[in-house]
């Protein structure tokens, strides 16, 4: 087989891997090149584009070490009875394109992962070795992101801690059942054994940091796992469980959901059609609700319908928020900072804005509308000092009132 330039690996390997949605560079440490300089660019094969929580667009090198895979899983375009291109890097290409783009001011980072090539432990010693020739004989001080395979040695995803600043390891699918069906070669108790062993040496890490100033670091911007939605028969509420037993039980920073996506020759055991994008960005809103609102994984299950779903035409917050009409209007001048979340269309920021704001003066509702996108939104679950919502909250069309328009959610979902 003849081989390939380095830009056609390029091209195929960055395509392979963009459907690993677990990319993010946030919550390590701001590192910078001393000697950086360059030319800038937001453009190029492999070129992905993350947001730390400050706003900061992070330009990372996203791609994969190769898409050659000895599994067979159903969902994935790389398995090892799919018909398409393959190719494959050195460490040594990784670390020259990573070094290559990184001069260059195209990228900030690396994000790496992988098909499995030979076995698990084989691909992951050449993963870890691509973070550590960048790290120990180029002082690269960038990000980097290595995906761990779970089957690999322990010893293997403990040196990928040592280097990267966040490993990952994907669950894949919300329940075991789905996983065996449609993933046979992989293993549920062994993916989560790695992720607990990747949670004890990130409490250790920072447990010996505490004691010795200089004991090595491990996965600073910890571990971060992703789900596939739609593969299987999972229901919203299966899939917002499984993520807060994985926020319980492994400390992670992020669980990222990936719609699937219908790929080439699929598999006759998976859907012929997509499900909504619209679907996806509802679990990250009830992700979000269970990360910084304070709601519990029953709560958000109460806002889902009779099939255990998510509405697609209103948010998880504003679901709840009609279910239980009861608690409100919430008095913004008294309700304590738990009830103010709960108002639709109020954010933390603002619920913090409120609360100081109210130790100075009674709040009118255009206070509250200075300290809002919108007050449209939030008008019926709140009364201020001059406003009352009256019978707002039964009227049979709020949720038609206040849901998007059609126009949007349809364009949202293209």
């Amino acid at each position: 087989m003849a081989k390939l330039p380095i830009l056609e690996k390029l091209k195929i390997l960055a395509d392979a891997a963009k459907y690993d949605a677990s990319c993010a560079s946030s919550g390590t440490a701001k590192r910078h090149s001393k000697n950086g300089t360059g030319i800038g660019s937001t453009e190029g094969m492999g070129i992905c584009h993350a947001y730390a929580p400050d706003g900061r667009c992070i330009s990372l090198l996203k791609i994969l070490l190769t898409n050659h895979c000895i599994f067979d899983c159903h969902y994935c375009i790389n398995r090892k009875s799919s018909n398409v291109r393959r190719a494959r890097f050195t460490p040594q290409e990784v670390v020259d394109l990573t070094l290559s783009f990184y001069r260059r001011n195209y990228i900030e980072g690396l994000f790496l992962s992988s098909g499995i090539l030979k076995s698990s432990s084989h691909t992951m010693e050449q993963m870890v070795e691509v973070a550590r020739i960048l790290r120990e004989e180029h002082d690269f001080r960038g990000y980097i992101h290595l995906k761990s395979i779970p089957e690999a040695d322990p010893e293997l995803v403990y040196r990928a801690g040592l280097h990267a600043d966040r490993v990952s390891i994907n669950v894949e699918l919300p329940t075991d059942k789905g996983l065996t069906r449609l993933a046979p070669d992989k293993d549920a108790g062994v993916i989560a054994g790695a992720m607990g062993a990747v949670k004890t040496s990130i409490v250790e890490a920072k447990d010996s940091r505490k004691r010795f100033r200089h004991a090595p670091r491990f996965a600073p911007a910890g571990q971060s796992t992703q789900m596939i939605v739609g593969a299987d028969g999972a229901s919203d509420v299966q899939i917002i469980g499984k993520a807060s037993q994985l926020y319980a039980n492994f400390g992670l920073r992020r669980v990222y959901y990936s719609a699937f996506s219908p790929i080439p020759d699929a598999s006759a055991v998976l859907p012929l059609q997509r499900p909504p994008l619209v679907r996806e960005h509802r679990l990250y809103q009830s992700d979000w609700l269970m990360r910084f609102y304070g709601y519990r994984q029953d709560e958000i299950a109460q806002a889902a319908d009779a099939t255990g779903n998510l509405p697609l035409d209103i948010d998880p917050k504003l679901a709840w928020a009609l279910k239980f009409r009861g608690l409100f209007p919430v008095d913004v001048n008294r309700a304590p900072r738990e009830m103010l979340l709960r108002v639709p269309g109020l954010g933390v920021r603002a619920a913090g804005h409120i609360l100081a704001a109210r130790r100075q003066r009674s709040l009118r509702l255009e206070d509250v509308a200075r300290m809002t996108v919108s007050v449209i939104k939030i008008r019926p679950f709140i009364c201020t000092a001059d406003w009352q919502p009256a019978s707002l909250t039964d009227r049979d069309d709020l949720r038609a009132m206040l849901a998007p328009k059609q126009e949007q959610l349809e364009l949202f979902a293209a």
